[in-house]
C-alpha cells in the first residue's frame, strides 16, 4: 500500500506492506513499513486488536531495535519521525 495511513493520517511516500496467517481461531498481522524505499518500522498483532502488541524501529546505521510492547511513537512534523526504544526519534 503506498502513501499509507499511520494512526488515522495518509503519509505520502511511506509504504506498508501486510502479512496475516491464521492463528488458532484469530489471524496474526504484522506491518512492515518502509518510506521512500527504506525500512522504518515493523508491528504486528492481530487483526481483531485496535493497537498493536509490539513493535521495533529500523535505523539505517544500527539495523533493528529490540521489540518493544505496544505501538511506536510517530510525528509527521516535516516528514515521518519514530521514536527508538532509547527515546531517540529518527527521521526516516
Amino acid at each position: 500500500m503506498p502513501d499509507a495511513e499511520f494512526g488515522g493520517t495518509i503519509v505520502p511516500g511511506l509504504r506498508a506492506d501486510f502479512y496475516r496467517r491464521p492463528d488458532g481461531d484469530r489471524i496474526a498481522s504484522v506491518g512492515r513499513y518502509s518510506y521512500r524505499g527504506r525500512d522504518v518500522l515493523m508491528a504486528w498483532g492481530y487483526v481483531d486488536e485496535k493497537h498493536c502488541r509490539r513493535h521495533a524501529v529500523h535505523s539505517a546505521g544500527r539495523g533493528w531495535s529490540a521489540v518493544v510492547d505496544g505501538c511506536p511513537d510517530v510525528r509527521f512534523d516535516d516528514g515521518f519521525e519514530v521514536r527508538t526504544p532509547d527515546g531517540e526519534w529518527l527521521r526516516a
